[in-house]
């Protein structure tokens, strides 16, 4: 039963057009065209008369990027990591956030020198902010998180005990504008009400010719996945994380697909951290884009009984995306290399 349940498609299939509507871009006119090299997806202008190299996975299943999950509201998401911190190293990351995925998705944001100053948005644990301190001194790092539960852990790590911690809003960061060179976030988009306005703050902070690196999770196209996913915290398609960096200002936009090397390249059930997209401002000061005002205020007071229901269904999806990685590893110990699972 559990093999009939998660058995979907085969994976990406890549086909020519243009951008869909309907994905959580209302008006957009995104017209880009994508070039596979090391899993690596670059992304060019309209204005070059290029085309979309899409996967046909993504333009499935719409759904508005403003439709409320579970898990992707601020207060929710303290709760929710009020207890899992407590296991979050040691049950959720081996399934989802291995070191190996770790220092490939960090490849990209160019860490090459000791000094640079880095930002660790979302950073939890400090799990991420690891890997970031193997090539930047750890006094030229902050971490930001909004669960003071999460970054307890963190200081707990030794190899982090220089770094800034702080806690703070990834929409609303508390850093002047132009400061940092890069700015790395790893598994917490997915709990933004406004996750162009997180990408915004990114380009903000960064110093012209700084970069930005976003990690975070993929949408499923199998459909018991996409039902979970729906119901528990945002899983952004490829073309959204693209709009967002554009839209935000940043230029040369790239995607690096990244996922647990016992999934075989399957990415049919979505991937918690699922890619790995970079940016480089081009221009000094803030962002060119305007939003109006923030989609939620974590001052305003929730019903205790909405939150409740909220929170036990957010954590039921939880449960099922725990169980995924262990089916598929069950999957790649059981099927034979080379075939597909």
């Amino acid at each position: 039963m559990a093999s009939l349940l998660l058995n979907g498609p085969q994976n990406v299939n890549f086909i020519g057009g243009i951008t869909p509507s309907g994905l959580g871009f209302v008006g957009s006119n995104l017209h880009v065209s994508c070039f596979s090299s090391k899993n690596i997806v670059p992304c060019h202008n309209r204005d070059q008369n290029s085309r979309i190299l899409a996967p046909r996975c993504s333009l499935s299943s719409a759904r508005p990027a403003s439709q409320p999950r579970f898990i992707q509201h601020k207060k929710e998401a303290f709760w929710f990591y009020r207890f899992l911190s407590i296991v979050y190293d040691h049950i959720i990351n081996p399934g989802h956030w291995t070191e190996d995925m770790r220092d490939e998705a960090l490849e990209p944001a160019d860490l090459y020198d000791r000094r640079m100053t880095v930002v660790d948005v979302g950073g939890g644990t400090g799990f991420t902010t690891l890997g970031i301190v193997k090539h930047v001194d750890a006094k030229n790092v902050t971490i930001l998180d909004q669960s003071p539960h999460q970054l307890a852990k963190a200081k707990q790590k030794k190899p982090l005990k220089e770094c800034k911690i702080i806690e703070g809003d990834a929409e609303d960061l508390p850093f002047p504008t132009d400061y940092a060179d890069r700015y790395v976030s790893a598994g917490s988009i997915e709990y933004w009400p406004d996750p162009q306005r997180g990408i915004k703050e990114a380009y903000r902070v960064l110093k012209i010719g700084g970069k930005a690196c976003i990690i975070g999770p993929v949408y499923p196209t199998f459909w018991l996945s996409r039902f979970f996913a729906d119901v528990w915290m945002l899983f952004p398609k490829e073309e959204e994380y693209i709009e967002w960096f554009k839209k935000a200002g940043f230029k040369d936009v790239k995607l690096k697909r990244i996922g647990p090397k016992w999934y075989r390249g399957v990415r049919r059930h979505g991937l918690i951290m699922g890619c790995s997209v970079t940016g480089v401002k081009p221009l000094s000061g803030d962002s060119p884009l305007q939003l109006g005002p923030k989609a939620e205020e974590i001052e305003k007071p929730v019903n205790p009984l909405v939150f409740l229901m909220r929170f036990i269904l957010g954590a039921m999806a939880a449960t099922y995306f725990i169980l995924v990685p262990i089916y598929m590893w069950l999957k790649d110990q059981i099927v034979p290399k080379g075939m597909p699972i």
